[in-house]
């Protein structure tokens, strides 16, 4: 009878590994919340230039997103990729940017008006976002704006997954989306 009762204890304490156990092993070989963006070079067709309006981040449980704010309807290129350093269009300098890795962009779009004016005004172009306790960004810093190009760098604490889509502006123009992981 002992030992009866002993079998059967074992069999249900094997089931309940199983079923408890089980998924969370299956689970740990998934990429993290389903990430699967890979690092390398990302970009888009370079259509209708427009002008550089806005950039600003957000935070969300599996990434840290930036955003960029074009007014042209059509345009959405985008060249994104990861640097040793991110550099100043049109001179190369080094623009210094915290973090272990460092992601340049580079958007169809430029900064100033036809007048020579610029079209976006921030307060501090060595900290487009402020980003501090932020997860994976490190810094958000300003590159230039060259022949109709506008590049800006992101500094993150590693090199991670990312991925770079476009979506329509409420008010006509486009946003060039950069969403990084916390982890791969």
């Amino acid at each position: 009878m002992v030992k009866r009762l002993f079998s059967a204890v074992a069999a249900v304490a094997v089931a309940f590994s199983i079923v408890v156990f089980a998924p969370v092993a299956a689970s740990a070989a998934d990429p993290y919340c389903g990430i699967t963006w890979g690092s390398g070079l990302k970009t888009a067709g370079f259509n209708e230039a427009g002008f550089f309006r806005d950039v600003r981040g957000g935070q969300h449980e599996c990434f840290d997103r930036l955003v960029i704010d074009l007014d042209a309807p059509g345009g959405h290129g985008y060249y994104v990729k990861y640097v040793d350093e991110i550099t100043a269009d049109g001179s190369g300098h080094v623009v210094p940017t915290r973090g272990a890795g460092k992601l340049q962009i580079q958007a169809l779009g430029r900064a100033y008006d036809d007048n020579g004016q610029l079209t976006y005004h921030p307060a501090n172009w060595n900290e487009l976002v402020n980003v501090a306790g932020w997860r994976t960004f490190r810094q958000v810093v300003w590159a230039g704006t060259f022949e109709g190009d506008t590049t800006l760098g992101i500094g993150l604490r590693a090199r991670l997954p990312f991925r770079v889509f476009t979506l329509p502006r409420d008010n006509g123009g486009t946003r060039i989306v950069v969403d990084v992981a916390h982890l791969w």
